[in-house]
């Protein structure tokens, strides 16, 4: 029988099929770890709460963690998590689809529609790119970035390593960075290498590329191939937006962590080291979740900022989290055409449709909602008496884990088990994308559509 035959498959939506194979693969990924004694150093399991808490975050690539995963994990149960965190980054729908490919079938309608919505809205933003060439090259760019960073990794690890633990350490953090997730082999994550500019430099690359996005990446192939070619291939006023806007966030960022540590967890730095510091801190936050410094001992104003980069995220269809840096840049947009008092929405020459201008709205209004009902939660379940316990400190979780970040002031560890199971949601959440998620849960569309509009009767604003 063929996939496209199955009746849930007839009958399911892209988002609810989405949301329903991440579901799926967290709760086997959490089956693993509560069940299997050889993926821990002392052979005992985790709880269900924790190793559904841990499945979620490697799934949805998050990389907050209730275990260390240097010392709590054998080898084996690393790479346990390494599985799931590939699987989470490409997505288990791209993944199915290439194997439809790789059997020599084509893509059904139904399967292009799933797979187009893991990139979103990818005819209407490049309507030059093939769908199954983009599915192929989706596991390409991963698999291939992902192994140019282990082995440029693997030269900078070899020094400090055997050859085997420098290979291991170098696949675990390129796979680890290049899907955004955030977990380290390593206790103090990247705190031992603060000061070591080529690791970080590779990392950052991965992670910017990473958060790129699949169809800003298959653009600039295209671009690339047709390089000599009199006929170049346009970039899309999609992946312009993105570039520009990930241009700017890193640098701003980088900017204003550099002046606010300067004289804070950078004091004992070298000036060159600060400014790698500051610049690392601008890439990481906006969904990567690796720490080079202890947030917990960075100044409030360091930490405000984070929460900001964390909500802004990556690019749509890749493997950062956050409300998608287009989305928050259609927004500035609306807000800056309504104070020209424009009817339109335009940049660079080309007007962004009113369709894409309310779906960001809605994405907006709808994760605000999220968080905030989150931090709620953890405000009312949390003693203020426990250690990590502070209101700056639950924003800053809620917002890292709804944004898919994983970076941490130190409290996730010590939250009780209802608030874990909230910041567990909220992973998945963030993972499957505050549009979808909604999408997912609402009703099947009537086939008909409604005929009339009630009268209109306006209120007032502000």
């Amino acid at each position: 029988m063929r996939l496209h035959e199955l009746a849930f498959w007839r009958r399911s939506t892209p988002s609810r099929l989405t949301a329903g194979t991440f579901l799926g693969l967290i709760a086997f990924g959490a089956l693993g770890l509560h069940t299997i004694p050889a993926l821990y150093v002392d052979g005992v399991p985790l709880g269900w709460i924790d190793a559904l808490f841990t499945a979620t975050s490697a799934i949805c690539v998050t990389g907050l963690i209730v275990v260390d995963t240097a010392t709590h994990f054998t080898r084996l149960g690393q790479a346990y998590l390494l599985v799931l965190i590939q699987l989470g980054g490409l997505g288990i729908i791209t993944l199915t689809s290439l194997l439809i490919l790789g059997l020599g079938g084509r893509l059904s309608v139904r399967t292009e529609s799933v797979t187009t919505s893991m990139v979103p809205s990818m005819s209407s933003v490049a309507p030059g790119l093939d769908t199954s060439r983009l599915v192929r090259d989706v596991v390409l760019f991963t698999l291939g970035f992902e192994l140019l960073g282990a082995l440029l990794l693997f030269g900078w690890f070899l020094p400090r390593f055997s050859a085997a633990d420098a290979a291991w350490h170098a696949l675990f953090h390129a796979v680890s960075a290049f899907c955004n997730a955030g977990f380290s082999t390593f206790s103090d994550s990247l705190i031992s290498w603060q000061s070591h500019a080529p690791v970080l430099l590779i990392l950052m690359a991965l992670i910017v590329i990473g958060g790129l996005g699949f169809l800003t990446l298959e653009e600039l192939a295209q671009r690339w191939q047709q390089r000599r070619s009199t006929a170049r291939v346009r970039l899309s006023l999609h992946s312009k937006l993105v570039f520009a806007a990930t241009a700017g966030a890193i640098g701003i960022g980088a900017v204003l962590f550099t002046v606010f540590e300067w004289r804070g967890v950078f004091a004992d730095l070298s000036p060159l080291a600060r400014v790698l510091g500051g610049t690392f801190m601008s890439v990481t936050a906006r969904t990567a979740g690796f720490n080079a410094i202890d947030y917990a001992q960075a100044s409030d104003a360091s930490n405000f900022l984070t929460i900001l980069l964390m909500t802004v995220g990556g690019a749509p269809g890749s493997t950062a989290g956050g409300l998608k840096i287009t989305t928050v840049v259609v927004i500035g947009l609306v807000a800056w055409a309504r104070m020209r008092g424009a009817t339109n929405v335009s940049v660079w020459a080309r007007t962004i449709p009113e369709e894409t201008v309310q779906r960001a709205i809605g994405v907006a209004v709808f994760a605000f909602t999220v968080v905030a009902i989150a931090i709620f939660l953890l405000t009312t379940t949390e003693t203020q008496e426990a250690p990590g316990v502070g209101f700056l400190r639950e924003v800053f979780e809620v917002v890292s884990a709804f944004n898919t970040v994983g970076l941490s002031l130190g409290s996730i560890g010590h939250l009780e088990t209802g608030s874990r199971v909230v910041i567990t949601v909220l992973m998945f959440i963030g993972r499957v994308g505050p549009l979808a998620f909604a999408a997912a849960l609402a009703l099947r569309a009537r086939t008909h559509q409604q005929s009339f509009s009630y009268a209109r009767e306006d209120v007032s604003i502000g």
